[in-house]
């Protein structure tokens, strides 16, 4: 089930430029998008300050249904953090690779939805999942929230994505078709995905408006990601 709407961060909000708010409307089938890079922050840089982890979940979750509990959430004073694998979600508007014929248990909703009052578009925008509340972990009590900013490590990449949905409650990582597109990770809803080796890391109280606005992720996500490193 959706979460409800939750309340704006300022913190977030005074991060964007207005410029940055703007989200662009078209009209009409369009090319699938290239995501640009991004190469502000290294990703050995992230990977270093994420080495130790101080828990915030009260337990572990599973990253598939059939696996062992192995994943800790992590944080700091500014961000959560998590490693694991990457599932595709391709929940939300339908598309040329998100539908029903190429992933039979899609959901044509997200837990959080675009200014339009629309549901998000996985082939479009870079978002990540977060599990449901539950016992193992409130997502909203570390300030994360829909629209959360996060950075999402894989091998010598970092890429910038927005908390676009919620999962299963035991359950951790998930990644838009998008996300795991500009990752290099095969996007296939029923195929794809890696088993390992990503890193979640999501700033506290942090949040892109418009949600769907990708270039207001990035420039938040760059910032925010600076910060992170050098612990302050």
């Amino acid at each position: 089930m959706p979460l409800p709407p939750l309340t704006l961060a300022a913190a977030g909000a005074a991060l964007l430029a207005p410029s940055a708010l703007l989200a662009s409307v078209s009209v009409g089938p369009r090319p699938e998008p290239t995501v640009p890079a991004e190469e502000g922050v290294r990703a050995a840089d992230l990977l270093d300050r994420v080495r130790a982890c101080t828990p915030v979940s009260h337990g572990r979750y599973r990253t598939d249904e059939w696996s062992a509990a192995s994943v800790q959430v992590c944080g700091t004073h500014d961000a959560v953090f998590w490693k694991a694998d990457m599932d595709v979600d391709c929940d939300g508007r339908p598309g040329a690779h998100c539908n029903r014929e190429a992933d039979p248990s899609r959901s044509s909703a997200t837990a959080f939805q675009q200014s339009d009052g629309r549901f998000l578009n996985a082939e479009r925008l870079p978002y990540i999942v977060v599990p449901a509340p539950s016992g193992i972990w409130n997502p909203r009590d570390q300030g994360i929230q829909g629209g959360s900013v996060a950075a999402v490590v894989y091998r010598d990449q970092v890429r910038y994505a927005v908390v676009g949905d919620t999962g299963p409650r035991a359950i951790i990582g998930e990644a838009s078709y998008a996300a795991a597109r500009a990752l290099g990770i095969d996007p296939d809803p029923s195929s794809g995905g890696t088993p390992s080796g990503v890193t979640y890391i999501v700033f506290k109280d942090s949040r892109v408006n418009p949600i769907e606005s990708h270039e207001a992720a990035v420039a938040a996500g760059e910032r925010l990601a600076a910060r992170f490193i050098r612990g302050g």
